[in-house]
């Protein structure tokens, strides 16, 4: 009967993709992810909800104005607060959050390894410190696969160390072959495991190496031999040129099967996304449109506008009249300025929807581009404008 069970599990997960268009003149694609939440049109931006909420952002808005179908979550954040128990007494996260559609989690792996001096890695796992209460803790890849299937996830990751850029040769090697044993130990813990709640749970593995191609390959193989739903691409953007970034992708994805959605982690600016797009990314995450837009920093077709500038304290036009979020149509670049300078709430609220309404409405308009046929000549065009500061 167990056997049975997996191969009818392994059969739908080879159908949960479908690539409906490439563009011929790039490797971009238009496809559908099927999640037990909903179908992800891609390509996707998810945004960041670290601890079970997008910072500002009411679950209206992330529907409404933004049109999120999938959010991202943290097993560090959510496993240290509120807890797993918590979560498992709601009935998952979504039940917890309130939240219909689909969540993916990070498996934490980059939090635990930028804690530096509050944490011991072992071939086990990892032993660090809480940065809430400095509380002793380890996550190895069988618990963070448990903190997952707690949690409820759509889509959870594998437990992997995200090697620092400029490290050597040497260091990139141990690393890439620590985060494959450790592959291993997931994928093995998923097969012994069951979801705890109504729905269907993936498992990502993640590609490494940090910026040496051969190593990017080897680990791409390993990646590729696991068979899983989807992959992702781990350990870029921490510091190295963006041209870097772009060519260790076109190596990565010359390996990654073409049939799985294809997950760039952390990335990036609206260029970086495009760029990345270009190069065969279907998803990806980042805080900076949130994280920016707290800090006055707004992302829009017409370039990149620090509202905290004195030019707009007069300007009454709306932040974005072009947008298709009410919220940039309706209140103005002067008022907008006014509350972010005053450190008002809402100004915070008002520039994470915007950031995030254009960083959807960005993703979608190039998957209809795809669609179309002309991606490749629309890219080169949008990316001037919305490179430049306004």
């Amino acid at each position: 009967m167990r056997c049975r069970k997996l191969t009818f599990v392994t059969i739908i997960q080879q159908k949960m993709f479908r690539i409906e268009r490439t563009d011929q003149s790039t490797s971009a694609r238009a496809g559908v992810l099927h999640t037990a939440h909903g179908d992800i049109r891609t390509p996707v931006f998810m945004p960041v909800g670290t601890g079970g909420t997008v910072k500002g952002v009411l679950h209206r808005d992330l529907k409404n104005e933004i049109n999120a179908n999938i959010i991202l979550g943290n097993t560090y954040h959510l496993y240290l607060r509120p807890g797993t128990d918590i979560i498992s007494k709601a009935g998952g996260l979504h039940r917890f959050m309130s939240w219909d559609r689909a969540v993916l989690t990070d498996s934490g792996g980059y939090q635990v390894f930028s804690l530096a001096a509050n944490r011991k890695l072992t071939e086990e796992g990892a032993i660090f410190r809480s940065h809430i209460d400095g509380s002793k803790h380890t996550f190895t890849p069988e618990n963070v696969i448990d903190i997952q299937r707690s949690i409820g996830s759509d889509i959870m990751m594998v437990f992997d160390e995200c090697a620092p850029f400029q490290c050597d040769h040497s260091y990139a090697l141990k690393s890439m072959e620590l985060t494959h044993r450790w592959l291993d130990r997931c994928a093995d813990r998923l097969k012994i495991t069951e979801p705890l709640y109504d729905h269907d749970q993936m498992l990502f593995p993640i590609v490494q190496g940090s910026v040496f191609p051969d190593l990017r390959r080897i680990s791409a193989e390993k990646v590729a031999s696991k068979e899983m739903p989807g992959n992702a691409i781990g350990g870029l953007s921490v510091g190295e040129p963006a041209e870097v970034m772009y060519s260790t992708i076109e190596v990565v994805n010359e390996i990654l099967p073409a049939d799985k959605p294809r997950y760039l982690m952390g990335v990036g600016t609206p260029a970086n996304i495009l760029e990345c797009i270009a190069r065969g990314i279907d998803m990806f995450d980042c805080v900076m449109p949130s994280r920016n837009g707290r800090n006055g920093m707004l992302f829009t077709r017409d370039g990149i506008v620090n509202i905290r500038n004195q030019r707009w304290a007069s300007d009454f036009s709306p932040v974005d009249a072009g947008s298709a979020s009410e919220v940039s149509r309706t209140y103005s670049r002067a008022y907008l300025r006014h509350l972010v300078i005053s450190g008002e709430m809402l100004g915070a609220q008002i520039a994470t929807i915007h950031n995030l309404s254009f960083y959807l409405s960005l993703v979608t308009e190039a998957r209809e581009k795809i669609l179309e046929g002309t991606f490749g000549t629309w890219k080169e065009e949008i990316l001037k404008r919305i490179s430049e500061r306004a």
